[in-house]
């Protein structure tokens, strides 16, 4: 009987995704750490501050109030109120609340998208490199992610040029885009972002524009999707900006034909939001020239690691617009960027993320560094990685 059971117990084909590396280096320093090393980690995409103190006090006052119970499905009201408001403030744009659903994060934004707006087997065009879970998520979804390879001449950004060669081949029934992009850093100017969505409008092909990291941009402002088409699929976070990744929360603005759809689904996967959260994150708007230091502070991060890491050895970046992301070249080091990461860890006590992780093809060349955490690590980091590659 016990063969037998576990003979039924074999993971699904559509399980066999890849691993989301940076949680297994995430996984690789921890052991560390409990052998009693310090690592310096710049590997996650966290900020190491925590929730805006507003967010905070917001949450302990719901707690002291007893229990918390389901809220509506696609949402606090207040919340979806508060959040059409800040494309308001941020973008000039009037948003209605009825458009807006509140997530499990943007993780789980992404999954109600592909589920709302594509078939099994649907084409769906991402930048490569980029976040591996778009690629993984359509996988297990049955789709087929249908990766765009850039370059520096596109500024690391697809092009219509590109899309439309790719839909000629074979259509392409969506698009996922992202402007400041992971892991690269880098964005797209409101025109060129503009030009890639309307041609992918034209052509057909749904777009889904994922702005985590709004907010966090140096180099210009960044555009958002909601501004060009009023059918875009909008995905966002308060993980990235607002410092609450451990508090799952995220939203959509969603096109009026797909609400229904994406809150059916919503339904029956998460019920809703965890009710502390959404609390939390009404709240944590009222944060914002605490969050616009800890902006400052990345940008100082990434000043000391522009300035050091060359003199350490590491002298070719991406341009950094935007995001908390270095993506530099490690070539003239090693063509093999998880054995580089690997050793970089072993050897420096550094963690950081493979490229391969983000670009099965080219990522061989490239490592992400992140510099969302304490300024004294950075500085830290850029010592000891010279050390590392000149010993």
């Amino acid at each position: 009987m016990l063969d037998k059971a576990k003979s039924l117990l074999q993971p699904s084909a559509r399980s066999a995704v890849p691993p989301f590396m940076v949680m297994d280096v995430m996984t690789a320093a921890a052991r560390l750490e409990a052998q009693g090393r310090r690592i310096i980690h710049l590997e996650v995409g966290q900020p190491a501050a925590g929730a805006p103190t507003a967010a905070i006090a917001a949450a302990r006052a719901a707690l002291s109030k007893g229990a918390l119970g389901y809220t509506e499905t696609l949402g606090i009201a207040s919340l979806r109120r508060r959040i059409g408001r800040a494309y308001g403030e941020w973008h000039g744009l009037d948003i209605d609340p009825q458009s807006i659903v509140v997530t499990t994060g943007s993780s789980a934004g992404f999954i109600l998208a592909f589920l709302a707006a594509f078939e099994p087997g649907d084409r769906v065009a991402v930048a490569m490199p980029g976040y591996p879970p778009y690629r993984h998520i359509l996988t297990a979804l049955g789709c087929e992610p249908v990766g765009i390879e850039t370059n520096a001449r596109t500024r690391w950004s697809i092009t219509s040029e590109m899309l439309l060669a790719r839909h000629r081949e074979r259509p392409l029934k969506g698009m996922v885009v992202a402007s400041p992009a992971n892991p690269t850093g880098t964005m797209m100017g409101a025109p060129a972002l503009a030009d890639l969505i309307r041609c992918a409008q034209d052509a057909g092909i749904a777009v889904i524009s994922d702005e985590i990291y709004h907010g966090l941009d140096y180099a210009f402002a960044a555009e958002s999707a909601a501004r060009i088409s009023a059918d875009a699929i909008i995905i966002n976070s308060f993980s990235k900006y607002f410092c609450m990744t451990g508090w799952r929360i995220g939203w959509m603005v969603v096109p009026p034909p797909l609400v229904r759809a994406v809150e059916r689904l919503q339904q029956n996967l998460a019920i809703s939001v965890p009710t502390l959260s959404q609390i939390a994150a009404e709240a944590a708007f009222d944060g914002r020239a605490e969050l616009e230091e800890i902006k400052h502070g990345y940008q100082e991060n990434r000043r000391i690691l522009l300035d050091g890491l060359p003199r350490a050895g590491l002298d070719s970046f991406l341009p950094a617009d935007g995001a908390f992301y270095l993506y530099a070249d490690v070539s003239r080091f090693s063509t093999d960027s998880f054995a580089f990461a690997s050793r970089m860890l072993e050897e420096a006590s550094v963690a950081v993320t493979p490229g391969i992780d983000f670009d099965p093809l080219h990522g061989r060349h490239f490592v992400r560094f992140c510099y969302a955490g304490a300024r004294e690590d950075m500085h830290d980091a850029v010592e000891r990685i010279g050390a590392w590659l000149k010993g």
